[in-house]
């Protein structure tokens, strides 16, 4: 620092002021620290890490979560067939309103569950044999089943006549 204060001393005949003199000082502080930074600093990995390969990638990749059920109770089954123990009516949650038909089925596995009834008017009553299928009622919590209608015990809605296989209609004579 002081061989650059001089070399420019010695270049100029008339003497340094103060001003003269820190701009110089400051001059030679940040051409100094500016060859420092240019020398690379010493680092662990010496090269940038390189991507998996394809072969890698399949090797590690994670484990697929396992999909819940969405019914449960019916353990793999598409139906199960079940007496109906108690019929209800529920509330639907908010903003929702209305007055949702409910059974509460005990199946032949032993468990009983709580199952939506479809449809317009149903002549369910207790002791009815009915199929309980998937599917939960969107507004009803802890509706997972509903009742299959036109099946056993159940009837199908009378007077339908569009989705009438979701209803267990018959085809109205024409």
């Amino acid at each position: 620092m002081f061989a650059a204060l001089r070399a420019t001393c010695s270049r100029t005949a008339r003497p340094l002021g103060p001003s003269a003199l820190a701009s110089t000082l400051i001059r030679s502080r940040t051409s100094s620290s500016t060859i420092l930074a240019s020398v690379p600093r010493r680092s662990f990995h010496v090269s940038s890490p390189a991507s998996a390969t394809l072969n890698q990638a399949v090797r590690r990749r994670p484990p697929k979560k396992k999909k819940r059920p969405t019914s449960p109770l019916l353990e793999n089954n598409p139906q199960k067939k079940g007496v109906v123990s108690q019929v209800f009516i529920a509330k639907p949650k908010k903003p929702n309103s209305a007055k949702r038909k409910v059974a509460r089925v005990k199946l032949t596995t032993g468990k009983t569950v709580q199952a939506y009834i479809m449809g317009e008017g149903h002549n369910l009553q207790e002791h009815s044999v009915v199929l309980v299928r998937g599917g939960r009622a969107q507004d009803l919590p802890g509706v997972r089943y509903k009742v299959v209608r036109g099946t056993l015990d159940f009837g199908g809605v009378v007077g339908r006549t569009t989705a009438r296989s979701k209803y267990g209609a018959k085809k109205p004579k024409s």
